[in-house]
């Protein structure tokens, strides 16, 4: 019994190692913050990143029966401080059998109707959509950059402005912060938020900061069009697309940016069993993306001198450090059930395990609510939600998270296939900006 918690111990200690970098990122974060609060007491500007051109850019959409929401996102796009004349929307009504399609195109969107049972989900719709534009829009290249949205989105209105100060930069893929527009509906969605929100604070803001590469997270990015020409279209096919695209563009040697001032809002799913089913997509998806890449940023560590911490970066991102977290805690619980049906060891068995599988637990909540304290606080003004609601999600986000753990499992066994997530908040820019200033005041 010893030996085991010896080897729990042991392997938490490892993976605490590991990790410690994120909360380095925390640290070097404060420390910039603080020095720019600093600047502007004192009557200094804070440098901005200047961009003298407008490069011509195409919002890309895929949508399925996404009527509802899809008006409300277009209608952001067409109210940005942006010239007009240099943003295009393309909607890819896939497999839609509502009027998706009609909703978008009142609304001035260019509407792509695709209909195939074999090929399904949102990077085959998005593939669909980029080889119509090469073949009648004359070429990829007929816009500088493609934005990525999901239909149930909506940005701010300098969006694009921010985006393309990041994008002159040089950058060929550029990532934004992600907010939500339904915060306050219960646990689940809070939990979603402020996980959006600490690694938009706290991830890809503070890679930014020691020049590492950041990582895009489903929606809200921007990439160059030379990407197109140099992969032959969107072929990043697997459940968690995002996260491919991200892992093949580092070992590519690319940095991918961020535009911490450009904001969108996301609706987070409102019900566990929804939430349960896109999860495992996301952690299945990690799975297939660490089996068909992970052995390349391992000697990427090793071999890429200016991207090595990228590397090991995103390989932490992928490793399943939660499933070997629960495979110690399986062990534990099953020393537990063991001595309970050995009456004569359960003396020398339970008490030990049991304290330490609380341990785990205990400790695992903590951190998580740290987690959850430190985003909240220094995000608490762009959170869309009632004060005592934020104070009550720093409370439930460990629960969110520790839900995590039989899911990471279940999809290391289950096979998982691309279902898409009703959407149906018909929150507009203006409402939420009205919010805003209505909790913040």
């Amino acid at each position: 019994m010893n030996a085991l918690n010896l080897v729990t111990t042991i392997v938490f200690a490892l993976l605490g190692v590991a990790y410690t970098y994120q909360f380095v990122y925390v640290l070097i974060v404060w420390a910039h913050d603080y020095k720019e609060y600093r600047l502007k007491k004192s009557g200094l500007a804070v440098a901005e990143p200047e961009c003298t051109e407008q490069k011509r850019y195409a919002f890309v959409i895929a949508a399925r029966n996404e009527s509802s929401v899809i008006g409300n996102l277009i209608d952001s796009i067409k109210r940005q401080d942006y010239p007009s004349d240099k943003i295009d929307v393309f909607v890819v009504a896939d497999n839609c059998t509502d009027d998706t399609a009609s909703i978008a195109s009142l609304k001035g969107a260019i509407v792509f109707e695709r209909f195939n049972k074999v090929e399904v989900g949102k990077s085959y719709a998005l593939d669909y959509c980029f080889s119509r534009i090469d073949k009648e829009y004359g070429g990829y290249d007929a816009y500088d950059g493609y934005f990525i949205f999901d239909a149930d989105n909506i940005i701010s209105k300098n969006y694009v402005t921010e985006m393309n100060k990041v994008f002159c930069q040089g950058h060929k893929v550029v990532t934004s912060y992600r907010n939500s527009k339904n915060y306050d509906t219960n646990w689940i969605t809070s939990g979603y938020s402020l996980w959006f929100l600490r690694e938009a604070k706290y991830l890809n803001n503070a890679r930014v900061m020691t020049n590492n590469s950041c990582a895009v997270s489903g929606t809200g990015y921007l990439f160059d069009s030379s990407l197109l020409y140099k992969y032959g279209g969107w072929k990043f096919n697997l459940l968690t697309e995002d996260i491919q695209f991200s892992t093949v563009n580092i070992l590519d040697g690319e940095k991918i940016g961020f535009a911490m001032n450009a904001m969108f809002y996301d609706e987070q799913p409102t019900t566990f069993r929804q939430s349960w089913t896109q999860r495992m997509r996301w952690s299945k998806g990690f799975y297939q993306v660490i089996w068909k890449h992970g052995l390349d940023l391992i000697k990427g560590i090793f071999t890429k001198k200016k991207m090595f911490f990228s590397c090991y970066d995103m390989l932490m991102t992928l490793a399943p450090a939660t499933l070997l977290t629960l495979g110690l805690m399986l062990v534990n619980a099953f020393y537990i059930i063991l001595a309970a049906t050995s009456p004569e060891k359960a003396m020398e068995f339970l008490p030990a395990t049991g304290r330490m599988l609380a341990f785990q637990i205990v400790q695992y909540y903590v951190l998580m609510f740290v987690v959850g304290l430190i985003t909240t606080i220094s995000e608490w003004n762009k959170i869309v939600a009632l004060n005592s609601r934020k104070i009550l999600a720093i409370f439930t986000f460990p629960l969110f998270m520790l839900t995590y753990i039989p899911i990471s499992i279940v999809a290391l066994f289950k096979k998982v296939e691309w279902k898409p997530i009703k959407h149906n908040i018909t929150t507009s820019l203006d409402d939420l900006e009205t919010a805003k200033v209505r909790i913040n005041k």
